[in-house]
């Protein structure tokens, strides 16, 4: 067995026998992580509660021959207490981590997509973005190389004015071409923002019938990518 250190981000837990539990890991230099803490249910274990999901831990694993690691141990970077202490934020971050899930590797490292969900998570604990999810969600669809188009219509190269969006064809559309959903002005304005280095200005943007209509089409687009619907996206009931 080898023994290795890396810091991660816990995506998600399970229960495996009695008192252990398996924890899928972003970790910053091995990818996606699957891992046994043994004994990590019992009262008495020494890193429980910090192998929560959301928790940003420092690590110590154990890799041998089968796809999942040991936790030998874990030490805890990061709570983020402001995020558990608000229902609103603390579903807001399940929606980041079942997606960093959904596109993450097993041990294939991808440092930059664990940058983007541990970003993601400051962003989120310093203040509330209505727009925070979905511009995660874009810029996550960005950077898997599937992200949308929307300087010129994506079927027929026209420079607009851009009137609908297709979710298939990843990208708005002209009155020509026009099917799928429509889209409003200010929204692709939004977007652009978002994709094109105003992504500050757009989170400070307030709640909108227009950071609305972004938040439906960043979850439908996503949900096109993973060809299936997200579990935790309204989960909570809060948006």
């Amino acid at each position: 067995m080898t023994l290795v250190r890396d810091h991660g981000i816990v995506l998600r837990t399970y229960k495996l026998r009695e008192a252990d539990r398996i924890v899928v890991l972003m970790t910053s230099e091995h990818g996606k992580v699957r891992a046994v803490a043994k004994g990590v249910r019992k009262t008495t274990s020494r890193f429980g509660a910090r192998l929560e999901p959301m928790s940003h831990v420092a690590l110590l694993l154990y890799q041998g021959r089968t796809d999942l690691d040991v936790v030998s141990q874990a030490e805890t970077v990061d709570h983020f207490r402001a995020i558990r202490d608000d229902l609103d934020r603390l579903g807001k971050a399940m929606e980041l981590l079942e997606a960093v899930d959904q596109v993450a590797q097993e041990r294939e490292a991808d440092p930059g997509l664990y940058r983007m969900l541990l970003g993601g998570l400051r962003s989120l604990a310093e203040r509330d973005a209505p727009l925070l999810v979905p511009a995660f969600f874009f810029k996550l669809l960005a950077a898997q190389g599937v992200g949308p188009q929307i300087d010129a219509c994506v079927s027929c190269g026209s420079d607009g004015p851009l009137v609908a969006f297709d979710l298939v064809e990843g990208g708005a559309l002209c009155r020509t071409c026009r099917r799928g959903v429509p889209i409003s002005p200010e929204a692709l304005e939004v977007l652009r923002m978002v994709l094109g280095g105003g992504l500050s200005a757009a989170l400070a943007a307030p709640d909108s019938p227009t950071t609305q209509e972004v938040s439906l089409l960043a979850t439908r687009s996503f949900e096109q990518h993973i060809e299936r619907r997200m579990r935790t996206v309204g989960a909570l009931g809060l948006h």
